[in-house]
């Protein structure tokens, strides 16, 4: 069926394209068009539900009023409940939000980029892959207003809001140590990025300050690319093997989410035979019995600030990086207190 156009408009309200569209873009007072005439234009759009061509309008003004979000795993409760602060807050300045999902996969970051320039999106919020640094450093060099969110590139000058991973492991890690658990592990993922290095780096610097010995075989690193199983089988083993293993710092949630199914399903006590604690929060911690440890990211704070920084780079080209590094709260629950 063929979309309403403006010459649909025009032709009911009996007046020209070119007013019906100085109208719909709000230039009614500046090219001095009567409220009678702007009000009809309005009603009549409204009634025959008409929608403007991001893609024309973009050819037209230069702006498609459309941002492009892309984050790691939109399934994933930090990364879906950043991207509706993101949307609420970028409608406020008037955008709209594409998004997708890497999967922390590289290509498919690349494909969603292609699709984004396609759509002529205004400015990026980008969580990135390993190997995505050129691309960005091509879309700064084509004038594109880019913020890095979750994590950045150090040889990188780009705008960033992320929080401090460093401190937050090593304030979950410390927390264990003060309870009294001897031999902590810490499960994390492959990823190199410096999100997972600063949450690996903060529970070794816990450990030393205690003057506890660096032992590798508590650390546990899983590939994301992973099935449920894959986790489950993996996580059970590593804890099976580990002798004496008396707590774990999960360093994501999804991991903790994990985990918690595997101790579980070997029969043994969270916050009683083995201590727990995890990165980001989620419902699932709050409500399990007991209730979880976590390092929790002010969420809002990072999607409002993400937004502001955007939209400062949107309407003031030109403005220098802006690097935002948030603090964390450690929310202590049963599952880690001794």
């Amino acid at each position: 069926m063929k979309g309403i156009s403006i010459k649909d408009i025009a032709k009911q309200a009996g007046v020209s394209p070119t007013t019906v569209s100085f109208v719909l873009n709000g230039k009614a007072k500046e090219k001095r068009i009567s409220d009678q005439v702007s009000k009809k234009i309005q009603k009549i759009a409204g009634k025959l539900k008409y929608k403007p061509n991001q893609l024309a309008r973009g050819l037209r003004t230069g702006k498609t009023k459309t941002i492009g979000l892309i984050v790691e795993d939109i399934a994933n409760s930090f990364f879906a409940t950043l991207a509706k602060v993101v949307e609420d807050e970028a409608d406020k300045s008037g955008y709209k939000v594409l998004y997708g999902s890497t999967e922390d996969n590289t290509e498919k970051a690349r494909g969603l980029l292609d699709v984004l320039k396609y759509r002529q999106v205004d400015g990026y919020i980008i969580t990135p892959t390993k190997n995505l640094d050129k691309d960005i450093e091509l879309l700064q060099t084509a004038g594109k207003p880019i913020v890095l969110m979750d994590r950045y590139f150090p040889h990188v000058d780009s705008s960033y809001v992320v929080v401090d991973n460093f401190k937050g492991a090593k304030d979950a890690t410390a927390h264990l140590i003060k309870q009294g658990y001897k031999k902590i592990a810490i499960i994390t993922t492959t990823s190199d990025q410096v999100q997972m290095k600063d949450r690996l780096d903060g529970y070794l610097s816990a450990l030393k300050d205690a003057g506890i010995a660096v032992n590798k075989s508590l650390v546990k690193k899983l590939a994301f690319d992973q099935e449920r199983e894959g986790f489950d089988e993996e996580i059970k083993k590593f804890i099976t093997n580990t002798k004496g293993l008396d707590a774990i710092f999960f360093a994501t949630n999804y991991l903790g989410i994990y985990g918690i199914e595997s101790i579980r399903s070997l029969g043994l006590a969270i916050g009683k035979e083995i201590g727990v604690v995890s990165f980001d929060d989620h419902d699932i911690f709050r409500l399990h019995s007991p209730a979880i440890t976590c390092v929790a990211q002010p969420v809002k704070e990072i999607g409002q600030q993400i937004v502001q920084i955007l939209m400062q780079e949107l309407n003031h080209p030109g403005t220098e990086p802006q690097q935002v590094v948030l603090p964390l709260d450690l929310i202590i629950r049963p599952s880690s207190r001794k």
